[in-house]
């Protein structure tokens, strides 16, 4: 099993669709990973060598910000907004939806279990 960012690659997958189990390595990173270190499309991480999975592994150090640096990162900047009470920052702080969603209705996921209110019922 390769290890590469902390991460235990699944073997029996192929290399580009392994190399998306890394936080901040999507599909489309993992395509530019395999086309510059020239390794096939149908190729799976099994068939790696030792030394193609250092390099893959040097290429992710030096190339992307990924895992505990990318999660610290993204937890800084949405730190950063909430201490400028930024109307971001406020949305964040709050749990309700950054986006524009509606709230009247919908954002559940966001908000929680919807909570009855007492003393309606007449």
């Amino acid at each position: 099993m390769a290890r590469i960012a902390g991460v235990n690659i699944p073997t029996n997958k192929r290399v580009i669709i392994a190399l998306t189990y890394i936080h901040g390595i999507g599909r489309t990173a993992a395509a530019d990973i395999c086309k510059k270190l020239n390794f096939p499309l149908e190729r799976r991480v099994n068939e790696l060598t030792d030394a193609e999975v250092i390099q893959v592994r040097e290429m992710i150090d030096s190339e992307f910000t990924v895992e505990g640096d990318l999660r610290r990162e993204v937890a800084m900047n949405i730190k950063r907004l909430m201490d400028l009470k930024t109307y971001r920052g406020l949305r964040h702080r709050a749990k309700l939806p950054t986006r524009g969603q509606r709230t009247s209705t919908n954002a559940r996921t966001r908000k929680g279990k919807a909570v009855a209110i007492a003393g309606k019922k007449k």
